[in-house]
């Protein structure tokens, strides 16, 4: 199967082109290579831009597709113009039919980080990312009524890039612990996280893919054994169940995904897209 060329261009930080590209582009069956293009926000780098383009274009023999996110109209003229690949605008499709829609201009801003220094809401997120960093691991105990989510579970069953990416997606404050052999003898959750038992949320895995993880970062170790991880899993599940904790396993899951069932089931009052 032969690979095709996938532009993402913005006078921003082309993050919503790549983010929109990359869903549609997930519809279909293909090979592509992507080239992010950010940050193009005069003529003269929309000219530089088509040229690259227009190379790949004529090296490759097809058109590349080209996702833009660009609010200049002088620079988007210039990519509309010269720009030899299959161009998707994103703006000009979804945009302008709701400024005829709603009667109103939107305020053609380059990019959701604009005018991020007056953005309360991205103050908020720092702080999320910053506090989930503190709580990462059962690092610390202190003011775990702040958080908006705690996430527990065995050791490498996806609690830290789930934490992360809620914080920095979401603006959520998410603690983790992990669940241990000695949670485990007694036979119930750290005693830090009984009073906020509402914000807990488990995360399981398949002890065949967690034991494969854990092979990776110590091998050959008690740690890592399949025997070890199916105590430990079923331990963790069952704890989970006394306790009456929602729990997904993350097995065949994405982040994405599993956030997302998290944020259902634990709905969190402030939630930042």
């Amino acid at each position: 199967m032969s690979i095709r060329t996938v532009f993402f261009i913005s006078d921003g930080t082309g993050i919503t082109a790549e983010t929109f590209g990359n869903a549609i582009l997930a519809q279909f069956e293909m090979k592509t290579r992507h080239i992010r293009l950010p940050f193009v926000d005069t003529a003269d780098k929309a000219h530089q831009a088509v040229r690259q383009i227009n190379h790949t274009a004529e090296v490759e023999g097809s058109k590349p597709i080209v996702f833009s996110t660009l609010v200049n109209m002088e620079v988007l003229q210039v990519i509309r113009e010269g720009c030899k690949g299959m161009l998707l605008d994103m703006f000009g499709t979804f945009v302008n039919p709701l400024e005829e829609e709603l009667g109103i201009k939107s305020h053609h801003r380059v990019g959701r980080f604009s005018d991020i220094s007056k953005s309360q809401q991205y103050h908020d997120r720092i702080e999320a990312i910053n506090y989930s960093l503190a709580h990462d691991d059962g690092q610390s105990n202190r003011n775990l009524d702040e958080a908006d989510v705690i996430l527990v579970g065995v050791s490498r069953s996806g609690k830290t890039p789930t934490s992360l990416y809620l914080a920095m997606q979401h603006g959520l404050k998410a603690a983790n612990y992990p669940l241990i052999p000695e949670d485990f003898e007694r036979k119930q959750l750290p005693p830090a996280l009984l009073p906020h038992c509402k914000k807990i949320f488990g995360l399981s895995i398949l002890p065949s893919r967690l034991s494969e993880i854990r092979t990776e970062r110590r091998p050959n170790s008690v740690y890592a054994s399949l025997d070890n991880c199916r105590m430990e899993v079923a331990e963790a599940e069952t704890m989970m169940r006394r306790s009456c904790i929602r729990w997904l396993s993350t097995t065949t899951k994405s982040i994405e995904e599993i956030a997302t069932t998290i944020l259902q089931e634990i709905r969190p009052e402030r939630l930042i897209y």
